[in-house]
């Protein structure tokens, strides 16, 4: 009995977690949505689920050796347009204090500025118009205290050939 107890504890001790994540990103060239986002119709999730699905999307067309590490500005906003699109839609008076900040952030016309803020990358390629300065002053009085979120409704994994 005592082995059976143990042989998992092995078995994971063996597992060399770099294999599977690195930078705490799942690698793979397929997305594969998780089970339970086809039956729970809950809005906070179906509205992560839609941003999960444009953002791999747009990872997977993009491209490159591996889709999951793809970090591109125009993924990311599409991606949180389609998270607060679904989100308007869906919610119906249910509250989620983080996309109900979004909301405000889109609302102010800072979604744009608001996305390189918190999710940029130094060699995104970014619009000229962007309104940092502005931004920062509205994000002083708006979002004290904000901390950003991403929650990644699925997986990345290797497509079985």
């Amino acid at each position: 009995m005592k082995r059976l107890v143990i042989l998992p504890f092995l078995l994971l001790a063996a597992c060399n977690s770099e294999i599977y994540t690195r930078d705490g990103v799942t690698d793979g060239d397929s997305f594969y949505l998780a089970p339970h986002a086809l039956q729970d119709d809950d809005p906070v999730l179906q509205s992560w689920v839609s941003y999960s699905l444009m953002k791999s999307t747009c990872q997977l067309n993009v491209g490159g050796e591996m889709p999951a590490r793809v970090s591109d500005y125009g993924c990311e906003l599409t991606a949180r347009q389609h998270l607060l699109d679904t989100w308007e839609e869906q919610h119906d008076g249910a509250a989620d204090a983080y996309l109900d900040a979004l909301v405000d952030v889109r609302e102010a016309g800072f979604l744009r500025e608001y996305t390189v803020h918190y999710f940029g990358r130094n060699y995104w390629r970014l619009p000229a118009e962007l309104r940092a300065d502005d931004f920062r002053r509205w994000q002083r009085i708006h979002l004290r205290r904000h901390k950003p979120e991403t929650r990644i409704i699925g997986s990345w994994g290797y497509h079985q050939r």
